[in-house]
């Protein structure tokens, strides 16, 4: 039975953002207990804005991304709410995406919202040729579209990702192409259930809302990771695309995020403008993530000491307590609730 889709008719969608999450929470069973590799996450993504989400590994960022995608594993649990505004499903609208049937996430997933999933060695079949996954994502959404229109919505998403010779590539296996060609395939994928050529109409063509995009220049070298990143700055001008671009890297998110959101066990720890953040860190964790991270600035890297908490077993007060040089008695006693840090800039320390 497919859940009713719930709707907010009330709200001015055209004042409205894109993306708005409210105390998004995720749990998930293991052998240990459950677990919330999400916790209380809220933020808000305006249409064409780009958002950094930011943090180790095991902070909860893949996690928030299957999510909204409706990929989340079996027997997971999610609270909360996240309204997308104009989704195919209805363009007067805003619906919550974590209460949509089935039928209805299949609708909004891959055409209103697509995703760069994480490692495209991984995520791509090794063997089935290049463009027959990218045609699967074509006939998951029109599966009466003709061989011939197919084809060419195949070589048109590869062109589209400035993939050369898109003829050939489509011949191909993942083994065959580099590191870049393999994620520049994935962003074809991602966007190849949208023909810009089409109308919207009963849910098919038209262009994508918002692009995820899942650690997608991790293990490329330096000058595929800017070609990367010139290829996203791109798609969000000629698509007119919000970006929600997840990364472990401050000096990449530095250079595609307007905004920024620092996650650190499955919680929100600092927000605010990129150049507000990255400059003028409140939060003791971002200021870690700055100190570890190479700078054009010789300086000597400081790595955080300690790792992040098993979601098991995280501290009854603040999670970065254990590992914070600025520690005081008080941090312990309670998770402190995200204040002001200045101008659109939040944090979540007893300090600020």
């Amino acid at each position: 039975m497919c859940v009713p889709v719930v709707r907010n008719p009330s709200y001015d969608v055209a004042m409205a953002p894109l993306i708005e999450l409210r105390g998004l929470t995720v749990e998930i069973p293991t052998p240990a207990g459950w677990i919330r590799p999400v916790d209380d996450v809220s933020f808000v993504l305006e249409t064409g804005e780009s958002l950094g989400l930011v943090g180790e590994s095991g902070s909860g960022k893949s996690m928030l991304a299957l999510a909204l995608m409706g990929l989340l594993p079996p027997g997971a649990k999610v609270r909360g709410e996240a309204w997308f505004s104009g989704a195919n499903a209805s363009s007067a609208s805003r619906v919550n995406l974590l209460a949509l049937g089935e039928r209805e996430k299949i609708a909004v997933r891959g055409r209103d919202i697509a995703m760069i999933f994480q490692e495209p060695m991984t995520a791509l079949n090794p063997v089935m040729r290049v463009g027959a996954q990218i045609a699967e994502a074509i006939r998951a959404h029109e599966p009466g579209i003709s061989r011939e229109e197919i084809h060419r919505r195949v070589l048109a998403a590869l062109e589209r990702a400035a993939v050369p010779e898109p003829a050939v590539r489509a011949r191909q296996y993942p083994h065959q192409l580099s590191g870049g060609l393999r994620q520049r395939a994935m962003i074809a994928m991602a966007l190849a259930g949208n023909d810009e050529s089409a109308p919207r109409e009963n849910g098919a063509g038209g262009k994508p809302r918002l692009l995820i995009a899942d650690e997608p220049t991790t293990a490329l070298d330096v000058t595929v990771q800017k070609q990367i990143l010139e290829l996203l700055a791109q798609l969000r001008r000629d698509l007119g695309l919000a970006l929600l671009f997840i990364t472990h890297d401050l000096g990449v998110v530095a250079q595609v995020a307007d905004r920024i959101a620092v996650s650190y066990a499955g919680r929100i720890v600092e927000t605010g403008p990129s150049r507000e953040v990255l400059a003028r860190p409140r939060h003791p964790y971002t200021a870690g993530l700055l100190r570890a991270s190479p700078q054009l600035v010789r300086h000597k890297l400081e790595p955080i000491p300690g790792a992040v908490p098993a979601l098991t077993a995280l501290p009854p007060g603040c999670a970065f307590e254990p590992r914070c040089a600025l520690r005081v008695p008080e941090c312990a006693a309670a998770m402190p609730e995200l204040r002001d840090a200045g101008p659109g800039h939040t944090a979540r320390c007893i300090l600020v």
